[in-house]
Parts: C-alpha cells; structure tokens; sequence
C-alpha cells in the first residue's frame, strides 16, 4: 500500500494519490464544464463530442490537491444510450461527484446513474447542484429537498451537497475543498497484489506503437514487465508507461494509466480487454455471481432470462440462472451462474451490472464469486451451499482459499492453481497457506500442495466404511487391494495415496507390499472345522513348496469343499503367507527365497542356468519353475540372457 512517503512522478514535486473520482449524473447537466473548472482540462477529446456539446465516451483529467499532489477525475456520459461507457468508468472510481442541474432537477439517469453507482460497491460521494446561476434561491431550495429525497436511503444520504455553477465559477472553491476532503478520508489503493488493467482505449501512436490505457483496478506494473492480453492471450512487454500524460517507470493501482506495447499489434486489442500479469488470470464464458435486483425494478428478473453483462470495461451477452430460487423481485438477492456468448475475464470480488437486452434497462447486479468449471443445476444444496462459503469469505483471502478448497474438499489443491482462481500473487497464497497450516485447517501433502483437513479426515471415514464393506462382503479377507478401495470410494490417487498414509500413521490401518491395505488386528472367525482345513492346507504348502495340488484335488486329499479349500487359500494370500506369482500358480511366501538359494547354488556351480536345470534343482515340474523363473526375473532376483539365467548377486546379499 502507498504511504505517506510517496514516490515522485518525475523530477516535478507533483505526485499521484491513488484514489479516483468520478462523475455521474444526467446528460447535459454540466458534468464535463464542472471537470474543466476543477482541473483545467476539457475532458472531451472527441470531435463528435465537442460538435454535439455531449460526453459519448470517457474523458480524464488531473486534479491537483492543495499540496500538489494529483487526483483523477473520470467523466462518464450522461446519455442513456452510453450507460455501457458510463459503466466502464464508474467501475474504476473511489468517489462520486453526482451533478443535477438546477433548472431541470432529478432526472431519469440521475437515479439510474445513482444506481449503478450503488450496484458497483461505490460508498462516498458529493452532491453537485449546477447552473445555480440559471433559477432564483426557490427554485433552488426545491431542487435541493428532491434530490435529498432521490438519494435517501442511498450511501449518498449523508453526503455533502454543494450549490455551484461552472458558467460563473460559484461555489467550485467549495466543491474542490470537498472533493479534497474526502480524497484525504481514503486511504491510496493498495499496488500490492496480481496487476489488472481493464482496458479501456486502444490506439497507435506515432512513433511508439500500441498504447492502451485505463485504471488499473490492482497491483502495479514496471518498465520492461511484460503483461498478457486477454482475451485472447497475447503478450507484449511495457516500453513505457505514463500517468495523466507524464512519464512513470513504475504505475499503479488508481492512477490512470496509459502504457506503450511492445510486440503486440493495437488492431488485435479493444475495450473490454484486460492487460494484467501473465499466468493468472483466463477467459471464461460461465460466472458465478451473488446478485441484488435494484430496489425499484419494474419486473422481476426470471430464470433464464437473456442479459448484459457489465463488469469494468467489457459488455457480453448471456443468459441469467438462478440457482436458489426462479424470480428476483426487487430489492432482492439471489445467486447465480451468468453464462455468456463470448469469453470475459473476471476476478473474485469484481462488481458488475446486469441489463435487460431489450428494452435495455438496469436491473441489477453484484459481486463476482468465482469463474464456473461447469454448467450448475439450479436448486442443489450443495451448490448453493458451496457459493455461500465464497461469498461470506470475500474480502477474507485466507477464508476465500478455504472455500474454494471446500468446493473440491476431496482434492489435493496445488498453491499455483489456488492463486489463479483467487487472482492472488504466489507469495500472498503461499502467506495464507501458512496461516491456515498453522490453524489446523489444512495439511500440507508436499512442495506447493494442500489438502483440508476435513476433508482428509472425511476421506480417511470413507476407505474405513470402503474396508469394513470388503470385510462384511468376504468374512475371509484380511487385505483389499487398495484398487478396489478408489473404486469404491472414487477418491482420485494422489488423494487416496495420502489418505491412506495419513490414517496408517494413526494406526487405524497398515500397509502391505502389493498395494493392499488391512485393518490392523483383522482375524476372521473361523469354525472348528475351517481352521482344521487351514491347517492342512498349510502343511500341505509346506512338504509341496514348488508343485502344490490344485484347489479341485487338495480338497479331495483333505476332504472338504473345493470352495472352501479356495476361500482359505484367498485368505493366506490375503495375509501375505502365500504369493501368487501367476494367474495359476500361488506359493508359500517362503518358498521364494528358498528357491533364490537352491537356484544360487546352482549357479555357483554351474554358472548360468537353462530352465530344465532350475526345474530339476527344485524338484518340480515346467508347469511351477517357468512361472516361478519369470517371478523372480520381474523382482529382480535372476537376470535372464538368451535361454539361460544368472543370480544377482547384488539382490542375493538381501537374504544374508
């Protein structure tokens, strides 16, 4: 944030206050002769504008406080016809000078003009009673009582209300004292943060190239940084850089700025683009919105609904969905998804206007929550619920990290991807993160990557319920595969991965080799008669460590049920006693590395070894050393060249 040791503009003794003022009010009231008398500037610059003796676009001009330093004043047209171009200037102000003329009163902009003003989040302002020199005190005295009515109720009911008139120059030594006043009340807008520039003029100059100007709503911006231009994505690097027509090497939040392009062509740039620092921000054609419909709307905005949409220097085209009801009556409140016809780019916290397409009237607006990654059905709780969070957490950065985190509560979130949706510098997220870290709210997963605790916790209560459902499916099983735990539970892998460690660290599962997870302690409750049978299938592993009975004859030898000998011998592989090293062939676990130190003997003996060696070596048939040979290639026991083998003696040394 700007201090009071501010930096100078140039070699001058004049300096800038980031805070902007704006006009409003309706067409032909004075709002632009009130401008050129406060700071000497005619803010019309269009040819147009001066033959028609009306404002159509923006003007700008410098006002300079009593100790030098500059102000901004934006004038906006007072015209309905460019309520678009009057939106985009009263996006970037700070305070509003709203101007009635005193021989025509309140008027049909005055009051739309004062709602925009309330819908895009302005709080402070001025009342500027014109051309006092044109009606008797009455007259005046009338005016007055009516725009006191106009603006009750309003964040200008309190506000000064100075009489004056830009033909005679009455009353403008009080308006500018008053402009100075509360000027001073704010605070200079703070230039930390991710750099924004809603653009707002394009064109090319002689001799320098592309320039495009505006107000920049965040951040700052230097010599030489190169800055995006979206949409669509264009780059190009500052080459230079003024601030009310004088030199900077360095702009900031509220000033109004005018920045020199390199490599970027001006006929690829509009209004309604934004200039900002790469890697943030991206175009979306669906938004999430809190919104309030004006107090005095004539019929209520209806799901569905086509609209405008107007958020800092851009307009589109969409559709309203409303997501917690079916109507907005006036005055009010609902959330939505806006879904547009053409990419914008917004920001968390961004105000807008909506407008009726036709006729084109203001019927609300709000507050950008976030940019949509789908289409929202109306009516879920979990959606609206989810919109809530970001809505009470805006203004709150830790918070607003928190709710965005909730959205994807079972997600691991990478601080990069955070800081994009947020529209929030690395260091500041990185900052937040840390907070949250050391509230116990989030935990970290590695380098730049974060999960909630609740729903770490919440995911942990879902593999338990995921295992004792395996468990209450097979009486028999001790392990599951934790394959089968994602697909029960659709947590994504890296997710479960740390769920997983996280819950074996407290002890309430343990991890085995192979991928599979047991409840610890686990023992199924076997009769007198399946232990028996479990027994002899053990001992019959044992004696037949390399040519075990199939399942169909070994229940035969010990007289049960083939599904039960298959059961218990699911069981063993469970608990990790027997290995299957085929899809045909299972063997006591410890028959493996009985069978890498008969195979290295033979190596010692005879060197490398064919398969007919290692099968007589172990006394069994091709039908187990084959599959048995192939295991123990695979984990790196033996090293197969051509038809013959080689122990590893680098693995070997794993048995000593």
């Amino acid at each position: 944030m700007l201090g009071t040791g501010r930096k100078p503009l140039s070699d001058a003794d004049s300096t800038i206050f980031g805070v902007v003022v704006g006009t409003a009010g309706h067409i032909d009231h004075g709002k632009s002769s009130l401008v050129r008398r406060l700071t000497g500037t005619d803010p019309d610059r269009l040819p147009e504008e001066k033959d028609r003796g009306m404002t159509i676009d923006l003007g700008f001009a410098p006002m300079k406080l009593s100790d030098g330093e500059l102000v901004g004043i934006i004038d906006v047209p007072g015209h309905e016809k460019f309520i678009r171009n009057m939106v985009a200037g009263a996006s970037g102000i700070d305070i509003v000078i709203l101007v009635v003329a005193a021989d025509d009163s309140v008027m049909p902009q005055t009051r739309e003009h004062l709602d925009i003003m309330t819908l895009l989040g302005v709080r402070r302002g001025i009342i500027a009673i014109n051309k006092i020199d044109l009606v008797d005190e009455d007259m005046l005295e009338l005016v007055e009582e009516e725009v006191r009515e106009t603006v009750s109720g309003t964040f200008l009911e309190s506000a000064p209300l100075v009489s004056v008139s830009a033909e005679t120059g009455e009353g403008i030594d009080e308006l500018r004292n008053s402009v100075q006043a509360l000027v001073r009340e704010l605070p200079p807008r703070d230039d930390g943060g991710v750099f924004r520039l809603p653009i707002q003029r394009v064109f090319s100059s002689k001799g320098h190239g592309t320039v495009v100007t505006g107000v920049p709503t965040s951040g700052s911006v230097k010599l030489d940084d190169r800055l995006e231009l979206l949409p669509p994505g264009l780059t190009g690097r500052v080459r230079g850089l003024q601030a009310y027509k004088v030199q900077v090497e360095k702009a900031r939040a509220g000033h109004s700025t005018a920045i020199n392009l390199a490599d970027v062509d001006y006929r690829d740039l509009h209004r309604g683009m934004i200039a900002a620092t790469p890697g943030y921000f991206s175009a979306t054609e669906m938004v999430e919105v809190s919104l309030k419909a004006l107090d005095g709307l004539a019929q209520p905005m209806i799901h569905r609904m086509p609209i405008r949409f107007l958020q800092g220097t851009m307009e589109a085209v969409g559709r309203l969905y409303l997501l917690d009801c079916q109507t907005v009556e006036a005055g009010q409140e609902a959330l939505a998804q806006i879904r547009l016809d053409q990419p914008v780019v917004v920001a968390p916290g961004d105000r807008f206007v909506l407008r009726q397409t036709s006729p084109m009237v203001t019927l609300g607006g709000g507050e950008v929550l976030d940019r949509s990654r789908w289409r929202l059905k109306a009516g879920k709780d979990f959606v609206v619920d989810s919109m809530r969070r970001k809505l009470d957490a805006l203004g709150t950065p830790a918070a607003f990290l928190t709710s965005l985190m909730h959205e994807g509560e079972l997600e691991i979130h990478e601080a990069s991807e955070l800081a994009k949706r947020a529209a929030m510098t690395a260091e500041d997220v990185a900052s937040c993160l840390d907070q949250l870290q050391e509230a116990g709210q989030i935990v970290a997963v590695s380098n730049g990557k974060w999960v909630l605790r609740e729903g770490l916790e919440r995911g942990g209560q879902r593999v338990l319920d995921a295992l004792d459902h395996s468990y209450r499916e097979d009486p028999y099983r001790i392990s599951v595969k934790v394959l089968e735990i994602r697909d029960r539970t659709r947590l994504g892998d890296h997710f479960l991965e740390k769920v997983t460690d996280d819950l074996a660290a407290s002890g309430k599962i343990e991890k085995m080799r192979g991928g599979r997870i047991l409840q610890p302690g686990r023992e199924p409750q076997f009769s007198e008669g399946e232990k028996a049978a479990l027994e002899s299938i053990r001992d019959h592993l044992t004696k037949q460590l390399y040519d075990p009975a199939r399942a169909e004859d070994l229940a035969r030898l010990i007289g049960v049920e083939q599904a039960l000998v298959e059961k218990l011998h699911a069981f063993l592989i469970d608990r990790g006693e027997v290995i299957r090293i085929s899809t045909d062939v299972a063997l006591l676990a410890e028959a493996i590395p009985a069978a890498v130190k008969k195979l290295a003997e033979l190596f010692e003996r005879e060197g490398a070894f064919s398969a007919s060696q290692a099968k007589d070596q172990l006394g069994t048939t091709r039908k187990f050393a084959i599959p048995l040979l192939e295991y123990l290639d695979k984990n790196g026991w033996t090293r197969r060249n051509g038809d013959r083998r080689e122990i590893r003696q680098d693995k070997l040394q794993e048995l000593s």
